[in-house]
């Protein structure tokens, strides 16, 4: 049967004919739907599990790869930032069944807060790479990647994208390949990487590049296509459906899809049988400087940008000297649409009130309280990775009381950020006894990357109840003396909390409760906030125009100029409030809900 899937639901099937019995992640877009289509739609065959963050998830895998069993861990490209220190000594063991890292690179910055190229990992960790080049690709490749991993003795990284994650193609269905555990034998020579036992297995490591290198020259997974001999395109990834876009027949391809060790002899050979040669790659120069370093002359970034995504207008204005006909439309009529907080969002009440603290810095971090930000709110002051608000916030609070200049630092950092990385970073904070504030906010869920479940939700993946992390407790047990919960659409709450942080000369935590506002209830949310919904509206007579209410950058608030009011989008509204509470003149109330 053939089915139109993205990238991400192609692996997941892919991971499922494979005989992979074991997958382990952190969400992060654009790899989160891999593991949400195991759980769905494999979960008699494949035991998913969210972890804490990806160097657990990374770990689990090894885990489970020692074991006997095939495995998978996926995650975005920053998260193998997290996870490279068991990858890095994992690569010196090996395998025992095989285990496959998928490393989701975001060119274009969609939802990242860097650009890197992850292919430059599978070099530094000396690992065999795989990239697809569509959905059809991204099954077959998982098959290919298990057969590589438990053939060779190593790990591999299945390097994927945006466009490919998330991009729709055909692909023909596969029969599942029955999972057979490799008994699991004691074996410290292997596995214990101790320095005596490193040292020999690093040797191991560079015979097992070579027999790679041999290997990249032969498989099927590197082929040729040719046409035109003029122009040789080298390429891989997503740039070879857009270089095919862009030069059709009036090139050959040399496409590769496994692309660490390089095939360097075949690339040379196919260099020989054309008049030029590009190399098209998106970002880095990660293929282009192999191939010059091995003597061969080509063109590549000379011409070709190394930011942001790469396009086939790019391609061919670059390379070609054509402009791609696109459709003309006027920019200049298209209003500016930032991102910002769901109406509703338990976020807004807490910022409408952090703004008004004077001599602060707000250390921010990864989520969907990143936009906290951004105006009209203007509550926070950095963004760096994950886990880092905590961190960062202490060492700027050190640096300011280093030279008693009266400014306090907050760090905000919601509840499964807090999870991932924030735990160890408090526990620093109460060990070093600073006086930084941190407010940590529990929306319930993971709700950045679309709803995940996370050690505070109470369930897991495969959506089984499960023991809830308490974060109050948590705080406590590390040290936090001072720790307050507060339902964050309660401004009232939320500035009296915030009052009685900042008259502390000691670490304090303030917790924010309350539900994302898309979030489909447990009966436990259930139980715990009720059935909180309604609507607000504006009593026209008593509005005055003055736009506060606008502050709180709530996209159900519209202002109507020709009146001189504001209104309530009464699709958008939610009825938390916050717009109520700030209105000076009494001008909203909430409905009575029907």
């Amino acid at each position: 049967m053939t089915k139109l899937l993205t990238g991400n639901e192609a692996v997941a099937l892919g991971v499922w004919e494979a005989g992979i019995s074991y997958a382990c992640a952190y969400p992060g877009t654009p790899s989160t739907e891999i593991l949400e289509n195991i759980a769905a739609n494999y979960k008699k065959d494949i035991l998913a599990e969210w972890a804490p963050n990806e160097k657990v998830a990374l770990e689990c895998a090894i885990g489970a790869s020692i074991a006997g069993v095939r495995t998978i861990s996926t995650m975005k490209m920053v998260g193998v930032n997290v996870a490279a220190d068991p990858l890095f000594s994992f690569a010196y063991s090996g395998v025992n069944g095989a285990m496959i890292l998928v490393s989701a690179d975001d060119p274009g910055l969609h939802s990242s807060q860097n650009e890197q190229d992850n292919r430059y990992y599978a070099k530094f960790a000396k690992i065999a790479m795989l990239e697809p080049s569509n959905s059809q690709e991204s099954k077959d490749m998982i098959k290919s990647a298990v057969e590589i991993s438990e053939e060779f003795d190593t790990p591999i990284l299945f390097r994927m994208t945006t466009r490919i994650c998330h991009s729709k193609s055909p692909v023909n269905e596969g029969e599942r390949i029955t999972p057979v555990k490799k008994p699991y034998i004691k074996n410290p020579a292997k596995y214990d990487l101790v320095p005596s036992v490193s040292k020999a297995l690093h040797y191991i490591l560079e015979d097992k590049l070579k027999r790679l290198q041999a290997f990249s020259e032969t498989t099927p997974l590197n082929f040729i296509q040719w046409n035109s001999k003029k122009i040789g395109i080298v390429t891989s990834g997503i740039s070879y459906q857009y270089a095919q876009e862009v030069f059709g027949t009036n090139a050959s391809y040399l496409k590769l899809g496994f692309t660490f060790p390089l095939p360097i002899e075949k690339i040379r050979a196919f260099s020989k049988e054309v008049e030029i040669l590009y190399v098209i790659e998106e970002n880095e120069p990660f293929i282009e400087e192999q191939i010059k370093a091995a003597g061969i002359q080509c063109i590549g970034k000379e011409k070709l940008p190394n930011v942001d995504e790469l396009t086939p207008e790019i391609i061919a204005r670059e390379l070609l000297g054509k402009e791609l006909q696109t459709i003309d439309i006027d920019t200049s009529i298209v209003p500016g649409r930032p991102p910002t907080l769901c109406a509703g969002c338990p976020h807004r009440g807490f910022y409408v009130e952090l703004r008004k603290l004077k001599n602060i810095m707000i250390t921010g971090d990864i989520g969907c309280y990143s936009l906290g930000g951004n105006e009209p709110l203007n509550a926070k002051d950095t963004t760096i990775c994950m886990g880092a608000s905590i961190s960062m916030g202490h060492g700027a609070q050190k640096a300011f009381d280093l030279f008693d200049e009266n400014k306090r630092t907050i760090a905000t950092i919601g509840d499964s950020t807090f999870f991932h990385t924030g735990i160890n970073s408090l526990m620093h904070v109460a060990y070093n006894r600073s006086r930084t504030i941190t407010c940590i906010l529990d929306n319930r869920t993971t709700g950045m990357t679309g709803h995940q479940n996370n050690p505070g939700t109470g369930y897991t993946l495969m959506g089984m109840p499960t023991k809830e992390a308490d974060i109050e407790a948590v705080c406590r047990a590390i040290g936090i003396e001072h720790v307050r919960t507060i339902n964050p659409l309660n401004l009232e709450e939320v500035k009296a909390t915030l009052k009685w942080a900042m008259a502390l000369d000691l670490p304090s935590v303030i917790i924010t409760r309350w539900p994302c506002v898309l979030k489909k209830f447990t009966e436990g949310d259930i139980e715990e906030f009720g059935d909180y919904f309604g609507k607000c509206e504006v009593v026209a007579d008593a509005c005055t125009g003055c736009k506060n209410c606008l502050k709180t950058g709530c996209p159900a608030l519209q202002y109507s100029k020709a009146d001189n009011k504001v209104v309530i989008d009464q699709v958008q509204c939610v009825g938390c409030e916050v717009c109520k509470q700030v209105c000076k003149f009494d001008a909203i109330e909430r409905k009575q809900k029907a």
